[in-house]
């Protein structure tokens, strides 16, 4: 009877994969998204030492408001769900014809270093390339080394860094072309 496994044996050993979607979030989405925003970001506030008074604009700190008024700016969001239970998302926008900005990625902990949010940058790609985009464009922690490696990994060119005397770290811009 060698060779011979049970349907219960190759059901609880078989890594089934969740059922990964991407949907267009809409305003009513806004605590969704505070939520994941706030709580994605929450480790890079601790590790850079941010916190309300030195850097009150970081998305560790996202609330409803920010995002009603993101979307009243036309900022398309987009949230990740794995099983309908929301894991991460992505802003999206567009000023002109040839350039959009990929925003706020973000990705709880738990979720992180299963694709997910290469998955989103990709869906951003995707979507600047159907409205014939040019160039995507990202600004991250300038002393955020990890994140622009990752970043480039996924095809993004090392930009210029700028500081401004309101942020207690440098951004690095980065440009995917399409």
């Amino acid at each position: 009877m060698l060779g011979i496994v049970s349907p219960e044996f190759r059901k609880f050993h078989a890594r089934e994969s969740p059922e990964m979607n991407i949907r267009h979030a809409t305003p009513e989405d806004a605590a969704t998204l505070a939520m994941l925003i706030s709580e994605s970001n929450r480790d890079v506030a601790v590790r850079f030492n941010l916190d309300r008074d030195n850097c009150p604009k970081h998305p560790s700190f996202c609330t409803t408001d920010w995002l009603k008024t993101d979307f009243s700016r036309k900022v398309q969001y987009f949230i990740l769900e794995e099983d309908t239970r929301p894991v991460g998302c992505v802003a999206y926008e567009k000023p002109n014809s040839e350039l959009a900005f990929l925003n706020r990625l973000s990705v709880l902990p738990e979720f992180r270093g299963r694709g997910c949010g290469s998955c989103l940058v990709r869906h951003i790609v995707a979507r600047a390339r159907s409205e014939s985009v040019k160039t995507l464009s990202i600004g991250v922690i300038g002393e955020h080394a990890d994140l622009q490696c990752w970043y480039g990994n996924l095809g993004f060119i090392d930009g210029e860094t700028k500081r401004f005397a309101h942020l207690p770290f440098s951004v690095k811009y980065m440009t995917y072309a399409i």
